[in-house]
């Protein structure tokens, strides 16, 4: 260790090293340092510390300071992510539509052609609004557009967009909902501020349930920022100010839960109904998808439309995607019909699950769907055909028995409703011939015909007992509504209704026993065909039943055959006919498409 000596008096002559060097056991090196220390040597000596006061201030309030600026910027950071600052909460999340974006058409939109026309109008006044004027006409200030999901609501509001020249802002309903109080309420002020500077424009709120549900609804009480934001919206929409030049379209798929207040005319003027798609609609549609697609010259558009009835706008779009997956799965250059029956049957259905059976198990299911398939066959229903029989599972079934509408289908006769009922019987009739027992498989086809035969007599009057309602309650809760309700029929009413539905389920099974019995060679032969090709067409159904045994080719979509690796030297073996049997795995169905 060093000490550093500094001299201060008269005898300035005197030389005095600069530093004395101790030992490192404390002791001087220097003599001298004696008497230069003692207390007859006029100069003084003093120790220099070694760091200053700012220093040590430094040294300790650094730490911290890197501590708060690095939290501060963090903050700083999230509160810009979350809404670009503190004091943005309340600015509305309305996104404007920009035109470099691909814009969609009227001409895109398909299968809802009444829809078009309601929507249409909007455009056309905001392009001449002086045709309406001219006799007193006012366009709607609201356009409320109500379906099931997957109908096409949002993608017409994106039509709008695209036809009509003049600001668009789209936003969800959910955009609204924030977790500190208020700040609904002033998203909705907001927003419609940014359609006043921009008038005239188009306002798309999507999914508007997330803040239009009835206010007073559920069992709590107190206040609720949902209705503060529905409060807002309300006045906004009709209120003292007005909203001139500003048109809302809104979307929703629950135009039950909506509150009443926004309904009326003045807020929503218009209610454009976009109900599932008819046949002509399907047709279109598939039209749109298909120019995407690599479609081959076999594939009927429009008998692919009659099969999928019930489906909606965003199924039909993909079916045919699935169908091109299919295709590409199977190392095909195009969609082949095959590939869209194959993809319809598991968007309807499920896929095929080549689940391990043994015998007894294959066997059961067989003349389980047989005597499904031998019902349907012989009742001849105008409405409904038989499309496709299989044992291979789906889904949760274990088999199928596949049906396809023949027409639109817009209501079911009684007679109708006792074929379903006779059909569904049919299964465990078949099982209980073959097998001379029971089991869990026909579950559900009891379950359903037990309801269908229910509503017959509870709901449709379709029974002794009359045209007389006795159907349960079917409120929500949600609603404010009845919660419950009590039995508004008396319990002699209710042994009526048990034996009526007993009485026609019984009787529907007794004509399904006769029906197998009088056809059992027919019903063998279905089976038996199941047992070999797995899967049968509904049309070999019934050239058994016609001519005791099936005169077309059984087709299957079958995947290519998996060549056979390479040996070490780089050769390939000759593939010979046993071989490829073995890489095909085993198979009696011809390869082929379907007719």
């Amino acid at each position: 260790m060093e000490k550093k000596l500094t001299g201060s008096g008269d005898k300035a002559a005197v030389k005095i090293p600069a530093t004395i060097t101790f030992t490192a056991q404390g002791r001087l090196t220097d003599e001298r340092f004696n008497q230069l220390t003692s207390p007859n040597n006029p100069y003084s000596v003093k120790e220099e510390p070694a760091s200053t006061m700012l220093q040590s201030i430094l040294v300790g309030v650094l730490p911290f300071l890197i501590v708060i600026g690095l939290l501060y910027f963090l903050f700083t950071r999230q509160l810009r992510m979350a809404g670009k600052g503190a004091m943005s909460f309340g600015k509305s999340r309305a996104k404007l539509l920009t035109r470099d974006k691909e814009r969609v058409y009227f001409r895109d939109v398909a299968g809802c052609d009444e829809a078009k026309e309601e929507v249409s109008e909007v455009v056309d006044f905001l392009k001449d609004p002086k045709k309406f004027q001219r006799i007193g006409g006012r366009v709607p200030k609201g356009v409320l557009m109500v379906g099931p999901p997957g109908t096409g609501k949002t993608l017409l509001a994106k039509a709008v967009a695209g036809e009509a020249d003049v600001p668009f802002f789209s936003i969800s309903g959910s955009d609204f909902v924030e977790m500190f109080v208020g700040v609904g309420a002033a998203r909705v002020r907001d927003m419609f501020e940014q359609g006043r500077k921009n008038a005239p424009c188009l306002m798309f709120i999507d999914e508007i349930d997330a803040v239009g549900r009835q206010r007073g609804a559920g069992l709590g009480g107190g206040n609720d920022e949902r209705e503060q934001t529905l409060n807002s919206l309300l006045v906004e929409m009709d209120g003292f100010d007005g909203h001139e030049g500003v048109i809302i379209i809104a979307a929703t798929n629950r135009p039950d839960v909506l509150d009443s207040a926004l309904l009326r005319p003045g807020r929503f003027d218009r209610q454009v109904m976009i109900d599932l798609p008819d046949l002509k609609g399907r047709e279109e549609i598939l039209k749109v998808h298909a120019k995407k697609i690599k479609m081959s010259t076999d594939v009927d558009l429009t008998r692919v439309a009659r099969v999928t009835a019930g489906f909606s706008g965003a199924d039909l779009a993909n079916l045919l995607n699935e169908a091109a997956l299919v295709a590409a799965r199977y190392d095909k250059s195009e969609v082949q019909m095959a590939d869209v029956e194959e993809a319809r049957d598991k968007i309807a259905y499920g896929r095929e699950r080549r689940k391990l059976m043994d015998e007894d198990d294959k066997r059961a299911t067989a003349y389980h769907e047989a005597g499904h398939a031998l019902i349907q066959a012989l009742i001849k229903d105008k409405k409904r055909e038989l499309h496709k029989v299989t044992i291979l599972p789906r889904g949760r079934a274990l088999g199928m028995a596949m049906t396809t509408p023949t027409k639109e289908v817009l209501g079911y006769s009684k007679h109708d409703l006792l074929n379903l009922i006779c059909m569904a019987m049919g299964g465990r009739i078949g099982e209980e011939i073959e097998t001379g027992d029971f089991s869990n498989g026909a579950a559900s086809d009891i379950k359903q015909a037990t309801d269908i035969a229910r509503r017959m007599v509870c709901d449709w009057g379709m029974s002794e007992l009359g045209p007389v309602a006795l159907g349960d309650n079917q409120e929500h809760i949600f609603l404010a509504k009845e919660i419950t309700r009590s039995q508004n029929y008396s319990d002699d009413t209710a042994r009526m209704i048990d034996r009526e539905i007993r009485r026609i389920i019984q009787e529907e099974y007794e004509r399904a026993y006769r029906m197998i019995q009088e056809h059992k060679e027919a019903h063998r032969k279905i089976a038996d065909a199941l047992l070999e090709y797995e899967t049968i067409e509904g049309k070999h159904v019934n050239e058994i039943i016609e001519f005791g045994e099936i005169k077309s080719p059984v087709v299957t979509n079958t995947p290519p055959p998996i060549e056979p690796p390479a040996k070490d030297d780089g050769k390939k073996k000759p593939a010979t006919d046993k071989d490829e049997g073995e890489e095909m795995g085993p198979s009696h169905a011809p390869a082929g498409m379907p007719a």
